[in-house]
């Protein structure tokens, strides 16, 4: 249940409070955005019309792009707009929706990451078995299991609806998350900040560590592969590992400790939740000729 409080609204410091360090901020961030939507969607589109692309590694990876346009798009647009105004408000329901929304998008984002390193490990390991394992049913009820973030940022959620908060209503951070909103609450936080570590940090280092161990076994796999096969999987895997480090790496840094900020928490968020997404599909399209080519044939249409 909600607790009373009487703050109707919270005012984002953001990345800095320099005027005109604040435009440099809003074009860089502008860019950003603009090329992570349209790179993400421009993978969307690209898998979802192209035949030659229907294998169930590139049906995740539409999903993961996709997830990634929405990702990007629960912290970006505000970001962009604070740096051309002094103003940063955001009203509490507003707050407590962008929380929700950013770690909705951030736990199936992690759950798809697992289902892509499970493919991977099917496709090299058991390559004989790979079609009648991963039947497009079964791809589509992992899909299913990534709204499973749905639980994870409901449990986040209604941690922080129980708090009351009394003032100081300053957050010093350019996206609403769980410590800097810790630190406002106007009651002990301990046991909740204990509870964010498990919900979110010791999730994320179990993710981390799973998929860090099924690419030793992969790798271990491949000694047995032709130097064409070794070469290929480990541009797949590869790129999906590099990957998971540059989304699961800052995620353990900010939520695998007890309630605290520290300022590099902002450029963490800035890393993985704005940065990672527009990476995303230059990992997987740079060095994957089949996504290439069904590029320049949609172009041609």
């Amino acid at each position: 249940m909600e607790m009373p409080h009487n703050i109707t609204e919270f005012i984002m410091l953001g990345l800095s409070q320099n005027p005109e360090e604040q435009r440099v901020l809003f074009m860089v961030f502008l860019i950003i955005y603009v090329v992570t939507v349209c790179g993400n969607i421009l993978i969307v589109v690209t898998i979802t019309s192209s035949p030659t692309l229907a294998s169930p590694m590139y049906f995740f990876l539409a999903k993961l792009s996709f997830v990634d346009t929405c990702y990007s798009s629960s912290m970006a647009p505000k970001l962009i707009a604070d740096s051309l105004y002094e103003g940063r408000a955001i009203s509490y329901q507003g707050c407590m929706t962008q929380l929700f929304g950013a770690h909705f998008l951030g736990g199936v984002e992690i759950i798809l990451l697992t289902v892509m390193a499970y493919d991977c490990y099917v496709a090299i390991c058991k390559p004989l078995l790979y079609w009648t394992t991963m039947t497009r049913h079964f791809c589509a009820l992992l899909v299913g299991v990534a709204l499973g973030g749905f639980l994870h940022s409901l449990v986040q959620l209604l941690l922080i609806l129980q708090l009351p908060f009394c003032g100081p209503n300053v957050i010093n951070h350019f996206v609403c998350d769980l410590y800097p909103l810790l630190e406002l609450a106007c009651t002990n936080t301990y046991v909740i900040g204990l509870l964010v570590v498990a919900n979110s940090g010791v999730i994320c280092l179990l993710n981390f560590l799973m998929l860090a161990t099924s690419y030793i076994v992969i790798l271990r796999s491949l000694r047995s592969h032709s130097a064409e096969g070794r070469r290929k999987a480990l541009s797949t895997c590869g790129a999906h590992f590099t990957v998971v480090a540059l989304f699961f790496v800052p995620c353990i840094f900010t939520y695998l400790r007890p309630s605290s900020t520290f300022s590099i928490d902002k450029n963490m968020a800035v890393f993985y939740g704005i940065l990672t997404p527009m990476l995303n599909p230059l990992i997987y399209t740079l060095r994957n000729e089949e996504v290439k080519n069904a590029m320049r044939k949609l172009f041609i249409q």
